[in-house]
């Protein structure tokens, strides 16, 4: 016996579903279920399965009833979504209108389900793939950040140059009032103690640290900024700002030399491993770089042939890893949490933008993996485990155990199952190979120490 649906949309991808089970669907329900408590029932006086059926019903009518409903619930709720041909993402609340011996099961469930729209063409897509190699400049650049990360320094009894740190105590003001009262986030820019500050061009509010230059430890010095149209903290675009800055200490930066004891500190025997390193890493990032090019173009071109709304539910939950993720990413970088504060409007709009995409290329992706019956099998599970597992040096049990934690694998096996049809569209695409746009600027790699 089938059962009767009703459906009223509620909104994109949002659906109210009313269930109504036939009485005779209802009665052979709590037949059945009444007929296994009977079999397995245990009452004083009575062998095992040869309890009277309205004994039965007096002893475990509670039980027999709620096991009833939930699995005439379950198995109607299937029969529903599969006859109405949805597929459902989640359920996000449902109503029992009447339920009991000798009456129709009746109730609503509201759901989101995945959007229908028609499989766009995924073969034989065009894109353009720079080949690009890595530059002495970006050798660099590299070189450059690898002596930042060991740099030291040393405090020293001269007046500060560009290139310097200097330790500071200060105490801000806009239009004469602390800054924290036209955004109460801003607290930090209000004042701050023991604040590094590296002297040069474009380091903290633009035209700051170059107020400093020359001043020695113990001096107060009075700076005049103008606050940039796009700063962080909106209420103070373009106004006039004023601090109170002591000196406490001024530090020199020294940069560590290129020479092998360098290239020990990273594991390698020279100069030279260092550099042949170093280039291969920036080789394979740029590579990288261009492949994660191609497939964007190519998953543009397949958003552009679909138009189709999102479930809210997944959308919110992107939008919120997204938005985790860029707040971690700033944190790290050392950005203060009040300008994270201020922005956050402003990262939400921005992370919902880019998460309504990823969810859209999602289902489209999905999509196609159904069409050309792609799949991942345990193996291909079993050996990105075993991956993450040496790049986290850990065990792979260890790793298993955490992603049962975080609950990952499902995203995992969603990241291989992008991976694979990536893979497949790629290969059936007409792919472009050129020179970049511009060629970067060659610079000389570093002296050496011989």
């Amino acid at each position: 016996m089938s059962v009767n649906v009703s459906v009223e949309n509620l909104g994109p991808c949002k659906k109210l579903l009313r269930i109504e089970v036939p009485v005779e669907r209802v009665q052979a329900a709590f037949d059945q279920v009444t007929a296994k408590f009977q079999r397995e029932a245990q009452l004083p006086g009575f062998r095992p399965g040869k309890v009277p059926r309205h004994l039965v019903v007096k002893s475990f009518d509670a039980r027999i009833v709620e096991e009833t409903r939930r699995t005439l619930s379950e198995q109607t709720f299937r029969e529903a979504a599969q006859q109405e041909r949805l597929r459902i993402i989640v359920t996000l609340g449902n109503e029992e209108l009447s339920f009991g011996r000798g009456q129709p099961f009746s109730y609503t469930v509201t759901v989101e389900h995945a959007p229908e729209f028609s499989l766009p063409n995924y073969k034989g897509l065009s894109a353009r793939r720079e080949t690009t190699v890595a530059s002495e400049s970006d050798m660099q650049r590299a070189i450059n950040i690898l002596r930042d990360q060991r740099a030291t320094f040393t405090d020293v009894q001269r007046p500060l140059a560009a290139g310097d740190i200097a330790v500071v105590n200060y105490s801000g003001t806009c239009e004469g009032k602390p800054i924290s009262e036209f955004n109460a986030t801003a607290i930090g820019l209000t004042h701050k103690e023991n604040f590094w500050l590296l002297i040069g061009e474009g380091s903290f509010i633009p035209g700051f640290t170059e107020q400093l230059i020359g001043a020695s430890a113990g001096e107060k010095r009075t700076v005049s900024v103008t606050f940039p149209a796009d700063f962080v903290i909106s209420q103070v675009a373009e106004k006039a700002g004023s601090f109170e800055v002591d000196i406490i200490t001024v530090k020199q930066k020294d940069l560590p030399v290129i020479d092998d004891a360098f290239a020990k500190e990273f594991g390698l025997e020279s100069v030279d491993q260092l550099l042949v390193g170093i280039r291969n890493d920036l080789q394979r990032e740029l590579d990288g770089r261009s492949r994660r090019s191609v497939r964007d173009q190519l998953l543009q071109q397949l958003l552009v042939q679909t138009s189709f709304d999102v479930p809210e539910s997944v959308l919110a939950s992107e939008t919120r890893s997204l938005v985790q993720s860029i707040v971690q990413d700033n944190q790290k970088r050392g950005v203060p949490p009040e300008f994270i504060e201020a922005k956050k409007d402003e990262i939400y709009a921005n992370a919902r933008a880019t998460a309504r995409d990823r969810v859209k290329a999602g289902f489209v992706l999905n999509r196609i993996a159904e069409a050309e019956q792609i799949s991942v099998t345990e193996q291909e599970m079993g050996q990105r485990i075993i991956a993450l597992a040496q790049q986290n040096n850990v065990s792979p049990d260890k790793m298993v155990k955490a992603m049962q934690e975080r609950n990952a694998f499902p995203g995992l096996q969603q990241e291989i199952l992008t991976g694979k049809v990536l893979d497949l569209i790629e290969l059936q695409a007409r792919i472009e190979e050129s020179l970049p746009l511009t060629t970067p600027e060659a610079a000389p790699v570093p002296e050496v120490a011989s």
